[in-house]
């Protein structure tokens, strides 16, 4: 463990939380670059619960991740917030290419890692995913029953998301045309002997042609933009960019979406019970209708928070909407 160097973080840093780089191996191999937060008052000789998050979906821990480990820690816990593999700061030779089997493993890493530490009470670990690491960490947590509770904040269905498209708006007839766009893709990454990059959610045009870029949002929003990318762009782009968040600055792997075609998330998070889950997420939030699909397929005990007013990337950093003290209480009542 060492003290942050250049410390880059995009949110309100509290100085009285002890923040610490580390970095821990998931059983692919990758190495998982973190950021361990301790709580006030921090006793060595305690044993504390723990709580590891990772999210959204292309961000990394300087974000969104990070001011819920740096809130949660405040409130008594000992959090860790990381970059999924291949991104930010964590390894990978093909940088920002993103996996549903890696990322769901990079949680139980992400597990290993916090029990090992002697201030950590093992039977209290829970965790959370932020945006499209929720469908990712409620996997997870379906499997790994060292996570005793585990929370999501505006959920995002990746698998859904790329194969239906959002609010299931993908027609068959795309879903080809997609699939023919990504072979043809493959056949230019091996000739080039590298990947390029695209968009993980591929839109199209009035005649259903495929749309690409090598970033998912221009330094420039679009006059004609839609209130999502206007809401993703003013998040990414303007008050939380950070250079090494694949959506402030990147995109990911063009074939990326062949992964989550053949990787349904969330297949079996009923089995998380009886085990607690809560689900976050805004009124207005775009993805709500996921994080309800969801919490409609869990069993009991679970608890589904809508938040008045708030859209989805409220809850990525807007201290007056993100209900932490609904977060730590159901925590501190199941770790």
């Amino acid at each position: 463990m060492s003290k942050l160097a250049n410390d880059t973080r995009v949110f309100k840093i509290n100085p009285k939380i002890d923040v610490q780089n580390v970095r821990f191996k998931n059983r692919f191999g990758f190495i998982l670059a973190g950021h361990l937060y301790l709580p006030l008052n921090f006793d060595s000789n305690k044993q504390y619960p723990a709580i590891v998050i990772s999210g959204p979906f292309g961000a990394v821990k300087e974000q969104s991740s990070g001011l819920y480990a740096q809130t949660l820690a405040e409130k008594g816990f000992v959090t860790v917030a990381f970059d999924q593999s291949t991104t930010g700061e964590s390894s990978g030779s093909v940088r920002n290419v993103a996996s549903p089997d890696i990322f769901v493993e990079d949680f139980s890493a992400a597990v290993d890692f916090i029990g090992l530490q002697k201030f950590v009470d093992r039977e209290r670990i829970g965790a959370i995913g932020i945006c499209g690491l929720g469908s990712h960490v409620l996997t997870a947590a379906s499997i790994d029953v060292r996570i005793k509770a585990v929370a999501t904040s505006v959920m995002y269905d990746m698998s859904d998301s790329m194969w239906m498209g959002l609010n299931n708006s993908k027609t068959e007839k795309q879903r080809e045309i997609e699939k023919q766009a990504l072979a043809q893709q493959r056949w230019e990454d091996a000739e080039k002997g590298v990947p390029a990059t695209g968009l993980h959610e591929l839109p199209f045009d009035e005649n259903d042609k495929p749309i690409q870029s090598d970033t998912l949002f221009p330094e420039n929003l679009p006059a004609n933009a839609d209130s999502v990318t206007k809401e993703f762009f003013n998040y990414y782009r303007g008050r939380a960019f950070h250079p090494r968040s694949v959506n402030s600055a990147s995109a990911w792997t063009a074939t990326t979406p062949l992964s989550y075609y053949n990787f349904h998330l969330q297949a079996h998070i009923e089995t998380i019970s009886p085990r607690p889950v809560l689900i976050v997420t805004g009124e207005k939030a775009h993805s709500r209708y996921m994080a309800e699909e969801s919490y409609n397929r869990l069993k009991d005990p679970k608890e589904l928070v809508i938040v008045p007013g708030a859209t989805h990337t409220d809850l990525y950093d807007q201290m007056n909407l993100i209900p932490f003290d609904k977060f730590a209480d159901f925590f501190k009542e199941n770790l």
